[in-house]
């Protein structure tokens, strides 16, 4: 039911043009670079998808979490704009559930705009690689892998979006926290477990431990988020 009033919602925004934007922006950035520079890459050692995430993926990984951010920002805005949020809790619908809509949506679109960039390293390989038989396989585990890792990021930006009433505070802190992410040595795996930063990371085949160790963090920090977005209604509510 939440979800579905969610979509509602949305309509009324420019959340879901904002994803398709985006999705077809970091989904050309492959294909730019290939048709640009592809002398570049065709001599690398290692699988096409390695070879074009490891060239384009930092790029890529940018526009999907500034699209979360955006899109969280655009998500509560709605619900604090004409105090509709005070409206909505007159109503039999605990904010948990609106809450849990709202990450399911953006989780949806965030994995409309990783199959998109699927597609276009796809269109690469085929393009200007020789595909080997495990290649789809390949790819799934790679984009699988990345969607884990943007589900933290995701519920810690609807968080913030939902303690921030003003939008533009919400949205400066993700931008804030997007290029503190950027900054951070990726060589530090302590650091690297920082929500905004982990989206980053690409599936390291090589090393399948530390790729555990990430898939183990993003389901601490997603526990931990939940947890969190339960006490701020409780403290909100306490407050009020």
């Amino acid at each position: 039911m939440s979800v579905s009033l969610e979509c509602k919602k949305v309509k009324r925004t420019g959340f879901l043009p904002a994803f398709f934007g985006g999705g077809i922006l970091a989904a050309a950035v492959p294909v730019i670079n290939m048709a640009v520079r592809s002398e570049m890459y065709l001599n690398q050692q290692g699988s096409p998808i390695q070879i074009l995430l490891g060239a384009n993926w930092q790029m890529m990984a940018m526009l999907n979490v500034l699209l979360v951010v955006a899109g969280s920002c655009l998500l509560y805005h709605t619900e604090y704009a004409d105090n509709a949020m005070q409206k909505m809790k007159s109503l039999p619908i605990r904010e948990s559930s609106i809450f849990f809509g709202k990450a399911v949506l953006t989780a949806f679109m965030s994995l409309f705009v990783l199959v998109l960039e699927a597609g276009a390293i796809t269109f690469c390989s085929y393009h200007w690689f020789q595909i080997g038989s495990g290649f789809f396989g390949e790819l799934c585990k790679y984009f699988g892998y990345s969607l884990l890792l943007m589900l933290p990021c995701m519920i810690l930006s609807l968080l913030i979006s939902e303690a921030c009433k003003n939008m533009w505070v919400s949205l400066g802190i993700g931008v804030v926290c997007v290029f503190t992410a950027t900054m951070l040595p990726a060589t530090n795996f302590a650091l690297s477990l920082f929500p905004f930063a982990m989206p980053f990371q690409i599936f390291a085949g090589a090393d399948i431990t530390r790729s555990t160790y990430y898939i183990c963090g993003a389901i601490a920090e997603l526990a931990i988020c939940g947890l969190a977005q339960l006490i701020l209604v409780k403290v909100r509510r306490s407050f009020e």
